[in-house]
């Protein structure tokens, strides 16, 4: 994908400083950008998947919703879907009210001291490795975050073109709106999409750094429980809400620099209309969260000692009687004036180790840090 004319990247790059809410993604293994841009107003919010039931707009759902975090959705007031499109759609609502640029001195940011950073994961992976050893939970997810400083004159377009050359096989998002501020992402997850009556969603867990250009194979059992836990959860939510359903998998995935095991669910919906029903039961997957599912998310929230925010929500494309692209919200960072907070986490087992977890976060890290 090429870097739009100079209008548009000024355009867009604009557009994240102001309250205009809009996403710009590409879907995997194609080069079209796609523009939903809400022209007027804040976008909706609500505390409740369900909510979404009939509706359609671009989604941004966080892990927890909360009144600081709630789920999203931009309306399509306009939509575009390639860079002559978004000039127009860009050209009708950019104007010095809509687009102001920031006003005021800015001063970089410290660097993240990855030593405290390290130490604080530690001491959390402590507190969740014990339950999990004294057999109370299953599984539990653990993440984190880190700062990393901007660059003068960053681009949050030209890092969204880097990550949509950088990575065919994923969704690549940049969204805005003044709830949630900015985000980039690219996720090889889907939670849900489909059309009508045919429906696909994954389970996706298990993680190892690719050798070089050679995807390894040779996955642990640790990887390859995490990988079951999260495909059971899913068989059986899918029962409750579709039929005749189908399995691909699990197969090798490459994401970025990383692999992970992957299966593929295919179903049937009688009604597409109450896909927040659906979402309400899948979010969050055993994927991010952890099994029983409800024990281990109070833990999360009672335990993890920050903020997931959008880090390990929902984002996407969501439209039930057309064609609806969601996916789960993972190597993603939010963009600040002077600093990008990255997120990136990973399935603990009581087999794990610190060590080795830590650096599967680095390496989840990595995609978007590659892209700064």
């Amino acid at each position: 994908m090429n870097i739009p004319e100079t209008p548009i990247h000024h355009f867009i790059d604009k557009l994240t400083c102001s309250h205009v809410s809009f996403a710009l993604y590409r879907l995997p293994w194609t080069d079209e950008p796609i523009l939903i841009l809400q022209k007027d107003g804040e976008p909706e919010t609500t505390l409740n998947l369900k909510d979404l039931n009939g509706k359609e707009g671009f989604i941004m759902a966080p892990f927890h919703p909360s009144e600081k975090h709630p789920i999203i959705l931009i309306h399509p007031d306009r939509t575009a879907s390639d860079w002559e499109e978004i000039a127009g759609a860009l050209n009708d609502v950019c104007t010095t009210d809509t687009c102001p640029v920031p006003s005021g001195e800015t001063f970089p940011a410290a660097p993240a001291d990855e030593t405290a950073e390290k130490q604080t994961y530690t001491q959390t992976f402590n507190h969740f490795i014990s339950p999990l050893q004294k057999k109370r939970f299953r599984k539990l997810v653990l993440s984190r975050h880190s700062t990393q400083p901007l660059t003068n004159g960053f681009s949050p377009l030209a890092a969204f073109i880097r990550a949509c050359n950088s990575y065919p096989r994923m969704m690549i998002s940049l969204c805005h709106t003044p709830v949630c501020g900015t985000w980039i992402g690219s996720t090889p997850e889907i939670i849900l999409s489909g059309n009508g009556t045919d429906w696909h969603t994954v389970a996706l867990a298990g993680t190892m750094p690719m050798e070089g250009e050679t995807m390894p194979t040779d996955w642990s059992k640790k990887n390859q429980e995490e990988q079951e836990f999260v495909c059971e959860y899913i068989r059986k939510t899918i029962k409750k809400f579709g039929s005749k359903l189908t399995e691909k998998g699990p197969y090798t995935a490459r994401a970025g620099q990383l692999v992970h095991l992957k299966t593929d669910f295919n179903f049937t919906l009688k009604d597409s209309l109450h896909l927040g029903d659906i979402l309400q039961e899948l979010h969050p997957t055993p994927a991010v969260c952890g099994l029983p599912k409800e024990d281990a998310y109070q833990f999360i929230l009672d335990t993890e000692n920050y903020d997931r925010s959008y880090y390990s929500g929902i984002i996407g494309w969501l439209a039930p009687e057309k064609e609806t692209t969601l996916y789960v919200n993972l190597r993603c960072m939010q963009i600040g004036r002077t600093e990008a907070t990255l997120y990136a986490g990973g399935g603990i087992l009581p087999s794990s180790d610190a060590e080795s977890e830590w650096e599967e976060t680095q390496q989840k890290m990595n995609t978007m840090r590659n892209i700064l």
